[in-house]
């Protein structure tokens, strides 16, 4: 009976096939997302061939001032909360995660802060001083970009044991896949604290545009070039 009315009632049959379809905003955020993955492929394409000689620099200027790989690899947290491996250049001192317990009330996020920032922190190396303070260190993330763990522009990456001490509301700036740069890069970084870090995030998320994103994008270089906020 139920099936006769269905497919004798054209509204019905109407109204079902335009429900299914996306709307118009939808099929606009779609496209919006496949215009930011395909920036991403192609910045990441072209940084990643401009940086290649830079690259050779600084892996033998890391591994001539301090002992220990010139790469390094972690564990963090992407999009939805699924882990991927994160490149970057290695700033501290091989033994800088078994020296984090003893400068943990130097933690200038608080003693039961998320996240460890500290001025002047003793495990990064003097060649890495210099890599924090001009981004650099952070350039081997183009690889992540390109493969698509990462995005240009999004929420830099946590890792897994700062998510597990995430609020409920913090946890949903993993809606959005991770970036190389986001509106704490160019607010401010190290010198914002945690809640307006995570804040930030948010009102990124909620906001998001492709247009959001190239204004990022534009700020970010005076930021990094100038090293506002870096450690």
């Amino acid at each position: 009976m139920w099936r006769r009315y269905i497919l004798g009632n054209p509204a019905f049959v109407g109204r079902a096939i335009v429900d299914a379809m996306p709307s118009r905003s939808d099929m606009a955020r779609s496209i919006d997302l496949a215009a930011k993955r395909a920036l991403d492929i192609v910045g990441a394409g072209i940084g990643l061939a401009l940086c290649l000689p830079l690259f050779l620099i600084v892996a033998a200027g890391i591994r001539l001032t301090s002992p220990g790989p010139a790469f390094l690899k972690q564990t963090r947290v992407g999009k939805d909360g699924k882990t991927f491996s994160l490149f970057k250049f290695r700033s501290m001192y091989v033994d800088a995660e078994a020296r984090r317990a003893e400068l943990e009330a130097r933690n200038q996020h608080g003693s039961d802060g998320v996240t460890f920032k500290m001025r002047r922190d003793p495990r990064i190396t003097p060649f890495g001083r210099i890599l924090r303070k001009s981004s650099i260190d952070e350039l081997p993330q183009l690889w992540n970009i390109l493969i698509g763990d990462m995005s240009l522009v999004g929420p830099r990456p946590p890792m897994p044991k700062e998510v597990e001490r995430y609020t409920p509301a913090q946890w949903r700036r993993l809606a959005a896949k991770p970036g190389l740069t986001c509106l704490w890069q160019i607010s401010g970084r190290n010198e914002v604290s945690f809640q307006d870090w995570m804040k930030l995030d948010l009102n990124y998320i909620d906001n998001w545009s492709l247009l959001l994103d190239l204004k990022i994008l534009l700020k970010t270089v005076p930021v990094v070039l100038l090293g506002r906020g870096a450690k």
